[in-house]
């Protein structure tokens, strides 16, 4: 088969090496959107004059067709055709004659694939912004369930203080809420058109680069040809985006898994997102929330693959960069599975309230509730920071805990302490009594939720 571009070409490539450097396994990906910077493209050409009105309609035609067939899984494609660009050119000559040959004019693969991926990017991002708010939603859902609901909090991932266990999701949400942020601001650098900018220089025909912008949904275009077909920056953001998004959804799949063993118990996730074992009848693995944990690292390893990529490569297009388009795929991919498995986790998992309070009372999180209660009765905190390390060794050494400790030992320790101080030391007075702005106080998180919910409204 003679290429499309064969014409300075004596001799054609083996099969293996054409198969080598195809594209069109995964850049078919983006049928959609070549079709539809084609339709844009051929609309700008008629307006300009560089087309006729007959030929342009005869071209949209045929690319309407083409996009009928593509959205039922209809083209056959070809490696011979090396990229999904080539491959639609050939449809189309196919489908409407020579002329199809026309709607190249004024444009090179190089800003056409660039156009590509700008309008895909864009389209997903939008996606996943939507995937987040809902995963957002259904924290505050739970939340709202579990304002008064104590978890023991951990540092080191040794109790610390008791806390709200809405506190503990909400800071899940507010991460995400950064996360939507980052993805809505990266929106600006992808809502720009590369169209028009040829293969590196731009063009001799009286185009209008504007005009197919507008068409295109673009809010402006690149103001340098060179920089519109080597320009990777957006998807480099989108991916750094994607990866802290990853990373946010590790932690939580890490406390997923913790808190549904029966070592912890304090959650139960849904048989929906739990598998068994082929020899061990009693287990139910949280093995969404490990995949999510794990498909992280894809993520990441895609972010650092195409900064690799970019780092040595000379202006202007480079065949380097058809490495570009798989991780940005596969990153889109995973970031959007592993967003709704996370939804659908958080909307069905059962919270063990009985477990959680029990484990609230078996522990030493009300210690600082003793300093702070003698620091505040004039004790340097230093000092009231000793007092109950002592106390906290006498309890561990009876087997005990605080709340259980006699007043007489209390009086021993420091004469400031009062009958007071039982009210003081119980989980739900610790943690009401946290009240200060973005505290785990019960009034701190209903607040909290008021203020999620009208973040949510305002998107």
């Amino acid at each position: 088969m003679t290429k499309l571009w064969g014409g300075r070409f004596t001799k054609s490539a083996e099969e293996w090496v054409d198969a080598f450097g195809a594209s069109i396994p995964f850049d078919k990906e983006l049928v959609e959107e070549d079709i539809e910077g084609s339709l844009a493209h051929v609309k700008m050409l008629a307006a300009c004059d560089i087309l006729t009105t007959d030929e342009a309609s005869t071209i949209k035609t045929g690319l309407e067709t083409l996009l009928e067939k593509a959205k039922k899984d209809e083209l056959d494609y070809s490696v011979q055709n090396e990229d999904i660009h080539l491959n639609l050119e050939k449809f189309l000559t196919d489908e409407i004659g020579p002329i199809g040959g026309k709607l190249h004019t004024g444009r090179s693969r190089n800003d056409q694939i660039a156009t590509d991926m700008h309008l895909y990017l864009k389209k997903h991002t939008e996606e996943i912004m939507d995937a987040v708010k809902q995963m957002q939603q259904a924290l505050l859902h739970q939340a709202e369930q579990h304002i008064e609901t104590i978890i023991p909090g951990y540092t080191h991932l040794q109790r610390a203080q008791p806390i709200s266990f809405a506190h503990h999701l909400l800071a899940y949400f507010w991460m995400l809420e950064r996360d939507y942020g980052r993805l809505q601001d990266s929106l600006k650098r992808m809502n720009v058109s590369p169209l028009g900018a040829g293969a590196l220089a731009g063009t001799t025909f009286p185009i209008d680069r504007h005009y197919s912008a507008e068409l295109l949904g673009f809010d402006s275009i690149y103001e340098n040809s060179l920089d519109a077909v080597s320009d990777r920056d957006f998807i480099l953001e989108f991916m750094s985006a994607s990866s802290m998004i990853m990373m946010h959804l590790s932690r939580l799949s890490e406390e997923m898994i913790l808190w549904s063993s029966q070592e912890f118990n304090f959650v139960e996730l849904d048989d929906t997102f739990a598998t068994g074992s082929s020899i061990m009848p009693q287990k139910k693995n949280p093995d969404m929330a490990e995949l999510v944990r794990g498909k992280t690292g894809r993520v990441y390893g895609n972010f650092v693959s195409l900064l690799t990529l970019l780092k040595g490569l000379p202006l202007a297009y480079n065949k380097d960069m058809q490495e570009d388009k798989e991780g940005m795929f596969d990153t889109v991919t995973t970031v959007k599975g592993s967003i709704k498995i996370f939804t659908g986790m958080i909307e069905t998992m059962t919270v063990n309230t009985d477990v959680m309070a029990k484990e609230t009372h078996s522990d030493f999180s009300n210690a600082t509730e003793l300093a702070d209660y003698l620091a505040s009765k004039g004790l340097p905190f230093r000092e009231a920071h000793e007092v109950v390390g002592k106390l906290v060794l006498t309890c561990i050494e009876r087997g005990i805990y605080l709340l259980d400790l006699p007043m007489a030992d209390y009086k021993q320790a420091s004469s400031l302490f009062e009958e007071d101080i039982y009210d003081v030391l119980k989980p739900s007075t610790v943690v009401a009594r946290r009240n200060s702005a973005g505290g785990t106080g019960f009034e701190q998180v209903r607040k909290a939720i008021e203020s999620g919910k009208t973040a949510l409204q305002q998107k």
